[in-house]
């Protein structure tokens, strides 16, 4: 038996992390490098663009680095037909191939489900769903040949609580999840494990705009879970870690909710 360290380990592995350049991709990707995975992760500097973060990428890269650990960051827009194909593809000229894939790239459009309008609705489909599927199919493939695989999908919370104005953004969660359990089953007795994390409210990027009010972000904390609070990104490493090295060779289909006990009826 291997000891706790090195079943955690992920030195030799080579990890692609999806919106690794901020927030939950990033942590992981950090935490993986730690680990002693050679990271490559892919962003999109529109989106790096909108959050006031263009050197988002850079400074990650950066940080990867710094771990000891080969990285690189690699630019692609999913709302792009392919563009999911290609980033899998530029991943392994990279690395030399991809063992671990962590889907945490996603977009929301906060909106009442009456007026969402066809673009918006193409494109978190684009985003949150298509770009999976292309990830998929280009990454599962050489996992399976090689006899050794991890993926995994960031869920949501909204999976199981969906919230009105993220109508859209829920149901394509909830797809990714059934389409992980699906392809769990599949390449499970081939030694690639797909499993799924679905985090509550965490402190992102995303959301930085609601911790502006500090008064309000103390009532939504408050409201949100048991604990009375949001989490940190950094909190959902130690869960990654597990799903994607040796110490979870026994975890396949699972739907690991990370909320604070926000999940709880």
């Amino acid at each position: 038996m291997a000891s706790i360290t090195e079943r955690f380990s992920l030195r030799g592995r080579r990890a692609l992390v999806t919106g690794g350049s901020l927030s939950i991709g990033r942590a992981i990707a950090l935490g993986f490098a730690e680990a002693g995975a050679a990271v490559a992760i892919q962003h999109s500097q529109a989106a790096d663009d909108a959050f006031g973060r263009a050197d988002a990428a850079a400074e990650t890269v950066a940080a990867l680095r710094a771990h000891g650990a080969p990285a690189v960051a690699i630019e692609s827009d999913f709302r792009q037909d392919g563009a999911g194909t290609r980033t899998v593809e530029a991943a392994v000229a990279a690395l030399g191939g991809v063992d671990i894939l962590v889907i945490a790239a996603s977009i929301q459009h906060r909106e009442p489900f009456e007026t969402t309008t066809p673009a918006h609705l193409a494109e978190q489909v684009a985003v949150n769903f298509r770009a999976t599927v292309e990830l998929l199919q280009t990454a599962l493939p050489p996992m399976r040949a090689r006899g050794w695989g991890r993926v995994l999908t960031i869920g949501s919370i909204n999976q199981v609580r969906p919230e009105p104005h993220l109508a859209v953004y829920a149901a394509l969660k909830s797809a990714q999840h059934n389409l992980c359990i699906n392809l769990a089953r599949q390449y499970a007795p081939h030694g690639v494990l797909v499993n799924n994390l679905a985090p509550g409210l965490v402190a992102t990027e995303r959301n930085r705009w609601r911790r502006a009010d500090a008064e309000a972000w103390r009532r939504i904390q408050a409201a949100i879970s048991p604990t009375a609070r949001a989490g940190e990104p950094d909190e959902m490493v130690g869960a990654a870690l597990l799903l994607c090295s040796d110490a979870g060779s026994y975890i396949a289909g699972a739907d690991l909710m990370i909320t604070g006990g926000g999940h709880l009826p």
